[in-house]
């Protein structure tokens, strides 16, 4: 009876049925653009439209095409399908992309000319990267080939008919699963080239056993490059990778970078001579910040891009002329388009880039350049998931406006940008608060403190379903980026280096006490909550003050300890986040878990997290619920079933987390 009156009490009850506000179930509406792909000639682009069914509760996506000055916007697939990541020929007459429109994900090719869309895979394993060979005459892709191994656990044949257990499952690797694909398969990843005119997928790789490869890119239609870790001790020492040639005819694979530390995305300039790429010297930090590389296309001629840009890089492309580099960064919260000269003359291009996560209001985004140097990229604020925007020298166009049918009559609130001190040191923290429609200043408010994962990501100016919906029931949200977040430079984000949590509880905290000194939060009514990184520092604040009402701890890091041996990448995490192994130095690990503290907890707490998360597994959330149980507080444990780290990657799962949060506040709010 129990069980069933908390499920009422979620389900049911979170939200007042008023038609203008934006409720849980208006999630199936929202719709967004990813995957932009502007043409060679910047005339025409292509765009992913992606949407959510209500009765299977999944995202779906089709391909569209538009004209750059908005004109003749119209599908070219339709259906509940998976169709995704357009790709234009270098010619601009037909594109290839992927779709699950026959079952398994395929290479399908549209001819613009005639209008026809053409199978060209019935491949049986996975499909990655998809590259038009210079020519147009071939594409390239990588996939993951799956291998046997030889099994040591030996079973004796079973009678006919017999219906036994499944074999044992042996694991040797030390990176044995992954969040969101589950346990790690036995195999490699391989490129393979395809006549575009069909045919047989052509392995052209020997990747050794057991090894990753990624981001191959054609230099000329006899060879390509690729970045990879094929070293010795991959496992161990992950970040590790170089890039590499391979000469398709003769199969030499050759190693163009050597350094200690990552080098990966190569980008092939226009007239294939030099090659620019992503990479930094491995300093062992919890979070290192990358620069981008010019050498030639045999590996000679290195050297680094000089940038005044404090700031980490992604998503590279070559001006028409290869005498620039456009590049994507987050600065501040904001998700931006750079540019650079080969000698480091920078220049920032566009803002109000991002969009593509609209559960919680994460920075990010996407962006792609003609061969004129027009681009096109997905266009995101606080109040729009991501739309489709062109520009041209600075300029900005939006095309679509997605949800304007939503939003035209479900009334958002209004989100403003504060900075304030930490009380620690005086460093100025960034936050967004987000107000309650209908807000009326001489009324208090119950305040929810959001904080982001990571940690080593930003929050900023992106819209966010979560915390919109959490401002609809009446509640001024408070998410800011404390120390150890993203896009303030390599100083802010070490901060918490080998210290984490730590001093980011003051930031927050801080943020909190600026709030109700503005005269309409309600002290009384304080709410805490995050996921990840987020829940880690939830823990850790509720088991050093007793002033927030109720907290709810999402997908949390409760034991350092325990999560560097069974989180997802064990070779990673007790490398560069603390000083040693735990049981050479377990009492940093204890210090900074938030379990050790669970007995000053007095706070009604729910932990909540998905039940096939691998990267801060269940285990983790079970381990505080025991605690707080033991020491008589109110506490709920919610396991969200098939959810892995990324809970709201289903429709159904944002909604359920979101009102789980919303009923856990409204049962202790007074």
């Amino acid at each position: 009876m129990k069980k069933l009156l908390i499920t009422f009490l979620i389900t049911i009850n979170a939200y007042p049925q008023s038609s203008n506000i934006f409720k849980p179930i208006d999630v199936f509406d929202l719709e967004y653009v990813s995957n932009t792909e502007i043409s060679p000639d910047g005339e025409k682009i292509l765009y992913q439209r992606n949407y959510n069914d209500i009765m299977n509760d999944e995202s779906f996506s089709n391909i569209w095409v538009i004209n750059f000055d908005g004109s003749e916007n119209r599908p070219i697939t339709t259906g509940n399908f998976k169709d995704n990541s357009p790709k234009w020929s270098n010619k601009g007459d037909k594109f290839v992309f992927k779709s699950n429109r026959e079952g398994k994900q395929q290479i399908y090719l549209f001819n613009i000319a005639n209008n026809s869309i053409q199978k060209l895979t019935n491949f049986q394993y996975s499909i990655s990267s998809i590259r038009w060979s210079p020519d147009d005459s071939y594409l390239l892709f990588s996939s993951f080939i799956d291998d046997k191994r030889d099994k040591l656990i030996k079973m004796p044949e079973k009678p006919k008919g017999a219906k036994w257990n499944d074999p044992p499952v042996e694991i040797s690797d030390l990176n044995y699963r992954y969040d969101g694909s589950g346990y790690r398969k036995p195999g490699e990843t391989q490129f393979f080239t395809l006549p575009v005119t069909g045919g047989t997928p052509r392995q052209i790789s020997n990747i050794p056993a057991e090894k990753r490869a990624v981001q191959g890119e054609w230099i000329d239609n006899n060879t390509i490059v690729f970045s990879a870790n094929l070293n010795e001790d991959s496992e161990y020492n992950t970040i590790n990778s170089e890039i590499y040639t391979l000469d398709i005819n003769s199969g030499i694979q050759k190693a163009l970078t050597s350094r200690e530390g990552p080098d990966n995305s190569p980008k092939v300039s226009n007239d294939n001579s030099l090659i620019a790429y992503l990479g930094y010297d491995d300093e062992y930090l919890s979070y290192q910040q990358n620069s981008i590389y010019i050498m030639r296309s045999d590996g000679s001629g290195k050297y680094k891009i000089e940038l005044d840009l404090d700031r980490n890089i992604s998503n590279i492309y070559w001006s028409g002329d290869d005498k620039k580099i456009f590049f994507q960064y987050d600065d501040k919260g904001t998700t931006k388009i750079g540019s650079t000269t080969l000698d480091g003359k920078l220049d920032s291009v566009i803002d109000e880039v991002g969009g593509l996560s609209f559960s919680r209001p994460y920075s990010g985004g996407f962006f792609s350049l003609s061969k004129n140097n027009r681009y096109s990229f997905t266009y995101g604020t606080v109040y729009n998931p991501a739309d489709l925007a062109v520009g041209y020298k600075g300029s900005k166009n939006r095309l679509t406006n997605l949800n304007k049918d939503l939003f035209d009559y479900k009334k958002l609130g209004n989100v403003e940008e504060i900075w304030y001190e930490s009380t620690f040191d005086g460093e100025m923290i960034q936050g967004w608060i987000v107000k309650p429609p209908n807000f009326d200043e001489s009324k208090k408010y119950p305040l929810i403190l959001e904080i982001h994962g990571g940690p080593h990501t930003n929050y900023g100016f992106h819209f966010s379903s979560e915390v919109q919906l959490f401002a609809s029931k009446g509640y001024v949200v408070l998410y800011t980026n404390p120390r150890g977040s993203t896009s303030y430079g390599k100083e802010f984000a070490n901060l918490i280096h080998h210290n984490y949590p730590s001093q980011d509880y003051d930031d927050l905290i801080s943020g909190v006490d600026n709030l109700i000194e503005r005269g309409y939060i309600d002290d009384n009514n304080l709410f805490v909550t995050g996921g990840s990184g987020g829940g880690v520092l939830t823990s850790w604040i509720i088991g050093k003050t007793d002033r927030f009402t109720a907290a709810v701890v999402a997908k949390p890091v409760i034991n350092w300890y325990s999560f560097v041996l069974y989180a997802d990448n064990i070779g990673y995490f007790y490398k560069y986040w603390f000083k040693d192994l735990p049981w050479v130095d377990p009492e940093s690990y204890l210090k900074r878990s938030p379990i050790s503290y669970v007995g000053n907890v007095k706070t009604p707490t729910m932990v909540l997290t998905g039940e096939k998360d691998y990267r801060t597994p269940m285990a983790e959330s079970e381990q505080f619920y025991a605690g707080l149980k033991l020491n008589k507080v109110e506490s709920m444990l919610v396991r969200i079933p098939n959810a892995n780290h990324g809970i709201a990657s289903k429709p159904s799962n944002l909604i359920a987390k979101v009102n789980a949060i919303i009923s856990w506040f409204e049962k202790y709010k007074k």
